[in-house]
């Protein structure tokens, strides 16, 4: 007993060991971009700056908020994932409750499910799905962004499949009580479902907000970049903004700057909302996504 004691020590002593160096890999290079972001630029370009700023300025954080176009881009980001997830989880869960039926209580089901699934394998293309929301009329416009994914087929079948643990006799007794399926749904099921919704929800939160594809393709005014999108443009063309700035505050602002440093600021702004949501989901995750696993 006293020698499977002490191996349960060395065993966990080495787990918390490994999960510290693998969190410290992964936290270092974020504190080392955060440090130039907060660095003089001369010191970024002579490699002085490790994980801590040197010539500490504020000039690449005050020229994402006036010199840019990042406050706009940031609120049209705000609105894709506020009306994109709140569609997804919609169709998701609508679509998921018949799916995790049984054929015998919905005529087709296993049809149905092989076309999802067909979905996961081969996506229509690029240039159908362009040609598509062309002849819409959406380009320019939010709906571009949200509409071509508005049922993400993956998280649909992880929400599926936790539907599916969920013991029938639950459903039952609410039907013997005179509950409708649509109330089953909504005043049964949906409480029982915050673990998964909260992991599915999380997964295209991130992918709303991480996308700068979609936008780059269905956006022809720059006015309309989503964050990612105006960050990844912004990437690429910093150099020939810097010579184009007319304003005097603002060049004064890039004479204390360089593409690196305002890279550095942008991305780290661009990525503190999802730092702020995960803490609040997180106690679900694991929880939603290994119960959305159990059954297939």
């Amino acid at each position: 007993m006293q020698y499977k004691t002490r191996a349960n020590r060395i065993f966990h002593f080495v787990n918390i060991f490994i999960l510290a160096v693998v969190s410290l890999l992964c936290v270092l290079p974020f504190i080392n971009l955060l440090a130039i972001s907060f660095s003089d630029s001369a010191a970024v370009a002579a490699g002085a700056v490790g994980f801590t700023p040197v010539d500490f300025t504020l000039s690449a954080y005050e020229y994402a908020l006036k010199g840019g176009k990042f406050i706009r881009a940031l609120f049209i980001s705000f609105e894709r994932v506020f009306l994109g997830v709140g569609l997804n989880l919609i169709l998701m869960v609508l679509t998921a409750y018949p799916l995790s039926k049984t054929r015998k209580k919905v005529a087709g089901r296993n049809i149905y499910m092989v076309y999802f699934v067909i979905t996961m394998l081969v996506s229509g293309g690029m240039i159908p799905t362009y040609l598509v929301v062309t002849g819409l009329g959406l380009k320019d416009t939010i709906w571009a962004l949200i509409l071509p994914g508005a049922l993400p087929v993956y998280n649909m079948v992880i929400l599926m499949n936790f539907m599916r643990g969920i013991p029938e006799e639950i459903e039952e007794a609410a039907a013997i009580d005179g509950a409708s399926p649509f109330q089953i749904l909504t005043r049964v099921l949906l409480p029982i479902l915050k673990p998964a919704l909260a992991t599915v929800g999380l997964f295209c939160i991130v992918t709303h907000w991480n996308d700068w594809f979609s936008g780059m393709i269905y956006m022809n005014n720059p006015d309309n970049y989503p964050l990612q999108t105006y960050l990844q443009s912004l990437l690429q063309n910093f150099e020939q903004l810097l010579r184009t700035q007319s304003s005097q505050d603002i060049q004064a602002l890039l004479a204390q700057m360089d593409a690196r440093t305002g890279r550095a600021a942008q991305l780290f702004l661009g990525a503190i909302p999802v730092m702020v949501i995960y803490p609040f989901l997180q106690k679900y995750f694991t929880k939603g996504l290994v119960l959305g696993s159990v059954k297939g």
